[in-house]
C-alpha cells in the first residue's frame, strides 16, 4: 500500500480556488507520513452531447471516483454560487452513491475551502453546502480553530468553518497573506487529523 494521501478536490472558475488548493497542499505536505493529491473536476456542459477531454488543458488532473474512495482525508473546494457549491463539483458528488452504499468514506476527516467576490457573498453558506453531503457519507468535518490568529486579523477571507478568499473583480486569484496562512493551517490540520484517525 502506498503513502496515505489527502485528496484536495476542487472546481475553480477564475483561478482563486486553484490557488487556494496549492496552499492547502503545502500545509498537507508539511506533515510527515502523508501527502497531498491535488485533483479538479471538469466543467459541466449545457449541451447534453458534449463531453470533457480526459486530460484538462491546464492545471491538476481530473479526479476519479477511485481516488476519492482511496483517500485517507479530503479537502474540497468550490467558489460560492449564490451561497452554494458550484454545479461541476456537485455533479461529481452526485456520482458517489456507490461509495455511500459501501461506506468507503465513513470516519475519514474532511474540510472545505471557498471563494466569493463580496464579503457577504456566501463564504460560510457555501462551506455548509459542501459539508452536508460529506456528513451523509459519514465523514468527520474539521473547521479552522481560533488558535489560528489570522482568523482574528483577516480583513478578507477566512472563517472557522474553513478557509475562504475574498476575490476582487480585477485580480481573482491573488490571496492575502492571512488567506494563505489559513489555507496552509487548514492543510496541516486535515493532514494531522488524518494521521490521528488512521484512515
Amino acid at each position: 500500500m502506498g503513502t496515505p494521501y489527502v485528496l484536495i478536490l476542487f472546481y475553480s472558475k477564475h483561478g482563486s480556488i486553484a490557488e487556494m488548493a496549492k496552499h492547502i497542499a503545502r500545509g498537507v505536505n508539511s506533515v510527515g507520513g502523508i501527502e497531498a493529491k491535488v485533483r479538479q473536476v471538469p466543467n459541466v456542459s449545457e449541451t447534453c452531447e458534449a463531453t470533457a477531454p480526459e486530460i484538462p488543458d491546464e492545471g491538476s488532473p481530473y479526479v476519479t471516483l477511485d481516488e476519492l474512495a482511496e483517500c485517507s482525508g479530503l479537502a474540497i473546494g468550490s467558489p460560492s454560487y449564490f451561497g452554494a457549491i458550484a454545479a461541476p463539483l456537485k455533479h461529481f458528488i452526485d456520482q458517489t452513491s456507490m461509495l455511500w452504499l459501501t461506506g468507503r468514506l465513513i470516519d475519514k476527516p474532511a474540510c472545505g475551502f471557498t471563494s466569493a467576490s463580496s464579503m457577504h457573498g456566501g463564504h460560510e453558506q457555501c462551506l455548509h453546502s459542501m459539508m452536508t453531503p460529506l456528513l451523509h457519507h459519514g465523514m468527520v468535518w474539521a473547521g479552522l480553530p481560533y488558535n489560528n490568529k489570522a482568523l482574528l486579523s483577516t480583513t478578507a477571507g477566512g472563517t472557522p468553518y474553513g478557509a475562504s478568499h475574498l476575490a476582487s473583480k480585477t485580480n481573482e486569484h491573488q490571496l492575502t497573506n492571512d488567506e494563505k496562512s489559513l489555507c496552509e493551517a487548514q492543510g496541516k490540520r486535515i493532514a494531522e487529523l488524518t494521521i490521528k484517525l488512521g484512515k
